[in-house]
């Protein structure tokens, strides 16, 4: 049992160590750190910036992280304005009421 109990706490420590790189390594980027360089890059037109975020993570997983991004953005949105996310999301597109 306490071997059990070493293991999983073993392997938890290990989860949440932050190890140095070594230099000159490249450095790995989740999905949502791409996502918002990406969206972050495109809404202020930085082609550069926007080609480099695209590069961290594979297209699905960008896609994904773009999406995620998005629905977040709309809620917050919603929320902020009093307003259903359907009607935030239609506005931002410039879509007439439905």
């Amino acid at each position: 049992m306490w071997g059990r109990i070493r293991k999983s706490g073993t392997r938890f420590v290990n989860a949440m160590r932050i190890e140095e790189q070594p230099e000159g390594a490249a450095r790995t980027y989740n999905l949502f750190e791409a996502a918002a360089a990406y969206v972050s890059a495109c809404a202020e037109d930085d082609q550069e910036r926007l080609e480099e975020a695209a590069a961290w993570v594979s297209p699905e997983a960008l896609s994904f992280g773009v999406n995620e991004l998005a629905c977040r953005a709309v809620i917050a949105l919603a929320r902020e304005r009093d307003e259903s996310p359907r009607e935030v999301a239609r506005a931002l597109l410039g879509l007439p009421a439905a």
